[in-house]
């Protein structure tokens, strides 16, 4: 061995560094991996699809370094303006990334949709690890299916980047996040270890309060809202946060729905959402919810982009 290799061979193996896009399909499990492995409530977790409309980044640090994942919205077929500009989120975060985290709920039968997501990430497939999930509720003959189906879409990745967890119930997490440390490449850290997201705060209160909302809603007044920080202003020295926010909706129809009987509803969601965010920040928030009409929001450019670039 000549002296240059002798030098590289005993300079120390630094800390790995990778962006992880997650993808899949709606109610996959994606947001409640990335929260499970963060350790904190980074995305919205909820039995409606496609409430994930940002590439929201959650950040594990361990001690083989750091991967910053990106929940990216569920992928699936729709020709609705607002779901095409998700499908494009979901594939720019996947040709960004250095690795890719491909969700497969194991409860459900796979088809054109998840074909559709596997012909996706076919193309990346040498950074891309599987995690089937939701092992604690799967049966075995669906189960096989899933491990058939991705063998033969994806022939290209090795077994032994193939895992079944549970997101729900951390199993089989860390099996997933020593796979993607081995893919990703030795660099800087990109952020500081205290940080588990990169999220503004006044995105991350919106999304609380939007999470608060679609948990309680029903049908299509999920969908149809969405969260305007109108006014923050700091108070009491540092120690409160005072928020004035709108849930926004289509119609009128719709908005007193979200207020409820005797402003039941409303009042509900504010309460549950201050209770959320005291646990997320070391400052108490002061919310102020109400509930305004945006007529067709989900069809203006000027209101999907001011949402969705966040």
């Amino acid at each position: 061995m000549d002296k240059e290799n002798s030098n590289q061979a005993q300079e120390p193996v630094g800390d790995k560094t990778a962006i992880v896009a997650i993808v899949g399909r709606p109610s996959a499990g994606k947001s409640t991996f990335l929260n499970t492995a963060s350790g904190e409530p980074v995305s919205i977790v909820s039995p409606i699809p496609q409430t994930t409309r940002n590439a929201i980044r959650g950040i594990v640090n361990t001690s083989l370094g750091q991967l910053v994942f990106i929940d990216t919205p569920g992928y699936h077929e729709s020709d609705k303006k607002l779901n095409l500009k998700l499908k494009s989120i979901t594939e720019e975060q996947l040709e960004e990334a250095e690795c890719i985290l491909y969700i497969i709920d194991s409860t459900r039968e796979t088809g054109s949709e998840e074909q559709l997501t596997a012909n996706l990430v076919k193309a990346h497939a040498d950074k891309t690890v599987v995690a089937i999930n939701k092992i604690d509720e799967a049966k075995e003959k669906p189960l096989a299916a899933v491990h058939k189906f991705i063998s033969d879409a994806l022939p290209e990745i090795p077994s032994e980047r193939i895992f079944e967890i549970s997101a729900k119930e951390d199993k089989g997490i860390n099996e997933v996040l020593k796979a993607l440390y081995a893919l990703a490449p030795v660099a800087p850290h990109l952020y500081s270890e205290e940080f588990y997201t990169d999220q503004e705060v006044e995105f991350r209160i919106a999304e609380v309060i939007r999470g608060q909302a679609i948990n309680r809603l029903e049908q299509e007044i999920p969908h149809a809202v969405y969260v305007k920080i109108a006014d923050t202003e700091m108070r009491k020295n540092g120690k409160e946060l005072w928020v004035r926010a709108f849930l926004c909706v289509e119609r009128e129809s719709q908005k007193g729905i979200v207020i409820g009987k005797g402003a039941s509803m409303i009042k509900t969601i504010r309460i549950e959402s201050i209770k959320a965010l005291r646990k997320i920040f070391d400052y108490r928030i002061d919310l102020d919810l109400q509930v305004k009409v945006d007529k067709n929001w989900r069809q203006k450019d000027v209101v999907l982009k001011k949402l969705l670039d966040q």
